[in-house]
């Protein structure tokens, strides 16, 4: 299946922008829903985003709302996460996967909805 690949992350300070990117194998991207997730050190894994297979839908987190943006060129088999206003409590390795699509809504905010994560890419804010 699709194989994803994060990057973009880095250090920046608080009030500072990253943008993320997700770079995605295979010519049937447009076929998936995605989610980007985080996790902080001894923290579970947590949903961040998510956006449907063209980009007319979108949803987030309460803790980014306002403050982050996914989007998608799906031309260049890549999803995108702005993160603007970045707080120290962002720091974490963010994550993009594949939604299974194994219900009828089209996100889920759960990780066992989940799969094909790549291998991750370290935001780290400081005060």
């Amino acid at each position: 299946q699709v194989q994803l690949v994060e990057s973009g992350g880095g250090l920046v300070q608080a009030g500072g922008s990253l943008r993320l990117s997700c770079a995605a194998s295979g010519r049937t991207f447009s076929n998936y829903n995605m989610g980007w997730f985080r996790q902080a050190p001894g923290k579970e894994r947590e949903f961040v985003a998510a956006i449907n297979w063209s980009g007319g839908r979108t949803s987030y987190a309460e803790s980014v709302q306002g403050r982050f943006t996914i989007s998608r060129d799906n031309a260049k088999n890549t999803v995108y996460l702005r993160m603007n206003s970045l707080k120290p409590e962002d720091t974490a390795v963010y994550y993009c996967a594949v939604y299974q699509m194994g219900d009828s809504r089209w996100y889920s905010t759960s990780t066992h909805q989940y799969g094909n994560w790549g291998q991750g890419t370290q935001v780290t804010v400081s005060s």
